[in-house]
């Protein structure tokens, strides 16, 4: 893994090379990011170019014998942890390397989500046991067998438990020439132990200009497919693939003639929607709904004046306006984001398509048209 194989993060990449270049490396860090900005690639090309035997000043060379081992994740020296299903075949993470080298040769950008479909996970609980801390103080004791220094690269350390303090002391003082590479998404759920012997690096969301050139030169979307992909994954380049595969491409045009149609009480233009909304599978309602969710959110910025936060697609831009303009109130935007999301939620759970959205429809024109409040809610007209 180079740098110049992550997307964006240009900003890390430089500061990185930088400690390398004025050798201050510390021992132990912490990659902090949300899914799908790209830490973990980002720690293993980090490792690599620390061991790189023919440096480059903005990247590792990829082909000295370190780096082609680090490009298969087999190099001796290179070890890995992170969260798996224990069974009475699998008592580290080692037991299950196999798998996780080939999910990195697939794709290093993946959630827990992806691993976990990955492994025969069952109704088991994930983590990073007693075992395996024992299993990573066993290994980093050795000599490096190649590297001039080994590197332990955890993903998810949130998965440990207190048997993580029984890495705190090689953590603290460890053996000579020996990186500790941690990659987190949740700073609270962290060990404080833990966290206070890191020095912090934290990975900021990707731009969505960055998804959306990603999106068009990768995927061969169209300009205004990528965008609006960009928008729903915000920043996250893992939810960015996986709405190439699942995510119905007129989102927008559906869901603006939808608020239009509750606009104008047109209850049996609404019931033909619903048909064709009922026949699209799961994941692309939820995906339509999502879309929904973010698109009032930024409407509800325009309403509040915050232009300057709104980050909606030019193509959304002009109907959010209007919307906001002329036809939503805060409180509207506020109750029919409450009725979405608690149709995601009942999405999720296998609720009739058909009755679920026209009931939703129905909420629309009282909210819209009729300025009525669904009962028990706590919005209030103006």
């Amino acid at each position: 893994m180079q740098f110049k194989d992550i997307i964006g993060q240009d900003e890390i990449k430089r500061q990185l090379i930088q400690t390398v270049a004025e050798n201050r490396v510390s021992h132990a860090q912490l990659f902090l990011s949300c899914d799908g900005s790209g830490a973990l690639p980002m720690a293993i090309a980090y490792a690599q170019y620390i061991n790189c035997l023919d440096k480059k000043t903005d990247d590792s060379c990829g082909e000295c014998s370190s780096c082609r081992k680090y490009g298969r994740y087999i190099h001796p020296d290179l070890h890995f942890s992170y969260p798996f299903f224990a069974s009475k075949d699998v008592k580290t993470a080692v037991d299950v390397l196999d798998e996780w080298r080939s999910m990195l040769l697939e794709d290093p950008y993946f959630d827990m989500d992806i691993w976990r479909s990955k492994l025969s996970a069952e109704n088991k609980q994930a983590n990073i046991n007693i075992a395996e801390c024992h299993d990573i103080i066993k290994k980093l004791s050795y000599k490096a067998f190649e590297a001039q220094t080994k590197v332990l690269i955890m993903w998810l350390p949130e998965y440990l438990d207190k048997e993580g303090n029984s890495l705190l002391k090689i953590i603290e003082e460890p053996p000579q020439n020996t990186l500790f590479l941690l990659v987190a998404n949740n700073q609270e759920q962290i060990l404080s132990t833990l966290l206070s012997r890191t020095q912090i690096v934290k990975i900021p969301k990707l731009p969505h200009a960055v998804i959306e050139t990603f999106l068009m030169e990768t995927q061969g979307l169209s300009e205004n497919q990528a965008t609006e992909y960009s928008f729903l994954a915000d920043g996250n380049l893992i939810e960015a693939k996986q709405l190439v595969v699942t995510t119905h491409n007129e989102n927008a045009d559906h869901f603006a003639e939808w608020l239009r149609m509750g606009y104008g009480n047109r209850v049996l233009d609404m019931t033909v929607l619903v048909d064709q909304i009922a026949g699209w599978g799961r994941e692309n309602q939820k995906n339509f709904l999502r879309y929904g969710i973010s698109f009032l959110r930024e409407c509800a910025l325009l309403i509040s004046g915050a232009d300057e936060l709104v980050k909606l697609p030019v193509s959304a831009m002009d109907t959010a306006k209007k919307l906001s303009a002329h036809v939503l109130t805060l409180s509207m935007a506020e109750a029919i984001i409450s009725e979405l999301e608690t149709a995601h939620y009942h999405v999720e759970r296998n609720a009739n398509p058909k009755i679920l959205f026209l009931d939703v429809s129905l909420q629309l024109v009282k909210i819209i048209k009729f300025k009525t409040f669904p009962k028990g809610t706590q919005h209030i007209y103006n």
